[in-house]
């Protein structure tokens, strides 16, 4: 099956080329990454790996958001007819080297999504700060309650996705509420509901010892995190 590996990238200069040394001839087709109005030199430090791996670097004309970035990925993986998308963090906080553990379950086991736990045996969550970790137990508590399936880590963004499922006309993911957070989470709600097949691996989540870990601001963002389930659970909007 042919894969490709989706990066969303806001101002990561000094962290995407690790990221980017990581991947390995066969681990996917194609990376294709999604330059989101970046003002630092981000673009540049991807630019000198053009000629080292399958990379293709597209740009939104301003800052759009992750799900706007994420939805422009989708689109490309479907034009060019592959058959998995693979959602990673340009920030490091993702590991490349482990995408076949969220692509082999799709590729042998018939899985349609397969999202990443950091806390499912065999995960790592080094450094993860306190409140974050209050809060991503909590929100998986209350997907799991209301959705009656075992979720660990639903903030996860390492994810991979058989292409096909967003040729199903229930699952609509071109709405602009959903050029920032919500996108990820919509998904998840929709795949679950509509019978889809998923399932959690454990991966590797690993922040920073110091500095910012995430650019998710609080209440704001969260609100959008939360948005998804309310509107579609709830309020019962398409």
């Amino acid at each position: 099956m042919k894969k490709i590996a989706i990066i969303p990238v806001f101002n990561e200069e000094g962290k995407i080329g690790k990221v980017l040394e990581k991947f390995y001839e066969g681990l996917v087709d194609e990376i294709l990454i999604v330059n989101d109005g970046s003002t630092d030199r981000s673009v540049e430090e991807i630019e000198r790996f053009k000629d080292k791996i399958n990379l293709t670097l597209i740009h939104n004309d301003k800052r759009r958001g992750v799900g706007f970035s994420i939805r422009r990925g989708i689109d490309y993986g479907l034009e060019k007819n592959y058959d998995i998308a693979v959602i990673l963090a340009g920030n490091g906080k993702d590991d490349p080297r482990e995408i076949p553990l969220l692509t082999n379950p799709i590729e042998n086991e018939g899985y349609d999504y397969v999202q990443g736990s950091r806390f499912l045996e065999g995960g790592r969550w080094d450094n993860l700060p306190l409140s974050r970790y209050i809060g991503i137990k909590f929100y998986s508590f209350i997907w799991s309650k209301f959705l009656g399936i075992r979720i660990t880590d639903v903030s996860n963004g390492f994810r991979a996705y058989r292409l096909s499922i967003f040729k199903d006309k229930r699952i609509n993911i071109w709405k602009s509420w959903l050029d920032t957070y919500e996108l990820e989470f919509y998904i998840h709600y929709k795949v679950i509901t509509l019978g889809y097949k998923f399932k959690e691996v454990p991966v590797s989540k690993i922040y920073p010892v110091a500095g910012s870990y995430t650019k998710i601001r609080p209440f704001v963002d969260w609100w959008r995190l939360i948005k998804p389930f309310i509107y579609l659970h709830f309020l019962k909007r398409d």
